[in-house]
């Protein structure tokens, strides 16, 4: 079974399709995963903004020129297992497109926020009664971050967002990128560590 990780801003032409890249080119070697971008609002069809394809292409993405952006259904968000809003009014606009997907709908820096702050070993025992299978890990490693949701609070609501640059100057475009990279890497080590079954460190 493939597993379905879809990321979310507006345009899906800065924050969204970085971080799908970013995602996909750190995650490259890890079976049955399939990563995807939308926006709320996206210009369909539109490329990848320029800024953001270099500062993406500087943090290793191989596949900025290609990107085409498209827009957030109903249906994508039903079929993907984890999403990654970009800012909490993605999120909210996830949630009203299908309530259901509150479990596995986070921003992606409160998702590393969580991610940093469980416990390694309760994860492990998670993991070990979900069985060999990698979907049913994933689905229960997903139900526990979950449920950790407000156990750890941002010192700001919108630390767990990250800033927009689009037709802003270049260090917003650098904020954004260096918002978004620590999340991607924390992102990255945790379902490696769930899809890869690696020990807890």
């Amino acid at each position: 079974m493939t597993i379905r990780i879809l990321t979310v801003c507006t345009g899906n032409i800065c924050r969204s399709p970085m971080a799908e890249q970013l995602l996909r080119t750190r995650l490259r070697g890890v079976d049955d995963l399939l990563i995807e971008s939308a926006g709320t609002m996206a210009l369909v069809g539109s490329p990848m903004d320029e800024t953001a394809a270099r500062l993406a292409t500087e943090q290793g993405s191989t596949d900025a020129d290609g990107h085409i952006a498209r827009e957030l259904t109903r249906d994508s968000i039903r079929q993907a297992d984890l999403i990654f809003a970009m800012a909490r009014d993605h999120r909210k606009s996830i949630v009203e497109f299908l309530p259901r997907a509150v479990q596995k709908t986070f921003t992606i820096r409160e998702f590393a926020r969580i991610v940093t702050s469980i416990d390694r070993a309760e994860l492990g025992v998670i993991l070990d009664q979900a069985g060999p299978d990698a979907a049913s890990q994933f689905e229960s490693a997903m139900e526990f971050i979950a449920g950790e949701r407000g156990m750890v609070r941002p010192d700001e609501p919108e630390d767990d967002d990250v800033i927009d640059p689009y037709r802003r100057d270049s260090d917003t475009y650098r904020l954004s990128t260096d918002q978004l990279v620590p999340a991607v890497d924390v992102a990255v080590a945790f379902i490696g560590r769930v899809l890869r079954n690696e020990p807890a460190h």
